[in-house]
């Protein structure tokens, strides 16, 4: 696991650790529980996946949002939130095709960012569970590999190329955070159960890891694809969208004509299940006429249909 780390994802130095935990989930969560105290302030890029929000909001942080850009988190409005908030302890990121925007930051916006962590001497907590998912463009290195002060705390999972139900995470950090992690972990379910353990190692070890990676990238480069030439060809325009890279999800604007919780409402009486923008926003009552769509699970046809859907909407 370690070899194909650092060979595959260009995570980092020898002075961290592995550390193997139930579901990317979890090494967020515990991450939260070693830094932060209640209302300790963890800086989030808004919007941002909701799981991870409130696993913060349940420990008794304070979230503070800063906007997207296209390249990633805006670095202004960061430098401002690192200035002028109390007791910010985390910064946590999802920088290869964001949760739920699909955005990727770009290199010289994840050195920035690392520079800033570094004047401010915060923690940046890097989620990175579509990492291998790319199908477009070119492989940005991950903000692990530019840690050479021990500020990355990195979280991946097997979720998303082997099974979601295997519930096998991982944490890269330096040894003496993986320790109080560990501690942390104790008190939750003692270690990882190890026959998921077993499946994904033996995933690794015996069969071709890589070409299945290729297999499913071409998969969701495929459906990405068809989502979007569909949301083109039933919308007439009126939908605008991020055009991913990678992973699984869409973020679309909606026409400002439209309320976003009815339009919301109304898609799920007739049949399709779409993800408010709100549901990831740091303040639930900013607004926002957006909403996530998922081209990873439904069927070619399944996208199809429901896509037509929203556009008689």
């Amino acid at each position: 696991m370690t070899d194909h780390l650092r060979s595959g994802f260009n995570t980092g130095k020898d002075a961290d650790g592995l550390f193997i935990v139930s579901g990317a989930q979890q090494g967020i969560e515990l991450a939260c529980k070693v830094f932060c105290n209640e209302g300790d302030t963890i800086i989030c890029e808004s919007p941002s996946f909701i799981g991870s929000l409130n696993s913060f909001r349940s420990s008794g942080a304070r979230l503070v949002g800063v906007p997207m850009e296209p390249d990633g988190i805006s670095l202004d409005r960061l430098e401002h939130a690192l200035k002028t908030e109390p007791n910010v302890k985390l910064l946590y990121l999802i920088p290869s095709f964001q949760n739920p925007t699909g955005i990727t930051t770009s290199l010289e916006k994840r050195k920035a960012v690392y520079t800033l962590a570094k004047k401010y001497g915060v923690v940046i907590l890097e989620d990175n569970p579509y990492g291998e998912l790319r199908f477009g463009g070119e492989d940005v290195p991950t903000i692990k590999s530019l840690d050479d002060e021990g500020l990355v705390i990195y979280v991946g999972s097997f979720s998303k190329i082997l099974s979601a139900g295997l519930r096998v995470g991982f944490v890269l950090a330096p040894d003496e955070i993986i320790q109080k992690m560990v501690v942390a972990k104790q008190g939750e379910d003692v270690h990882t159960a190890m026959l998921p353990q077993i499946l994904a190692y033996k995933f690794m070890k015996e069969y071709d890891y890589a070409g299945h990676v290729r297999r499913i990238r071409e998969v969701y480069l495929r459906k990405c694809t068809l989502m979007t030439d569909s949301i083109k060809q039933y919308t007439e325009g009126s939908m605008a969208f991020t055009r991913p890279d990678g992973g699984l999800f869409l973020w679309c604007e909606l026409p400002e004509s439209i309320t976003m919780l009815d339009y919301c409402k109304k898609a799920a009486a007739h049949g399709v299940a779409v993800v408010p923008g709100t549901a990831f926003l740091v303040d639930p009552d900013e607004p926002c006429n957006a909403i996530r769509l998922n081209f990873s699970t439904p069927s070619d046809e399944q996208i199809v249909k429901g896509i037509q859907i929203l556009g008689q909407l």
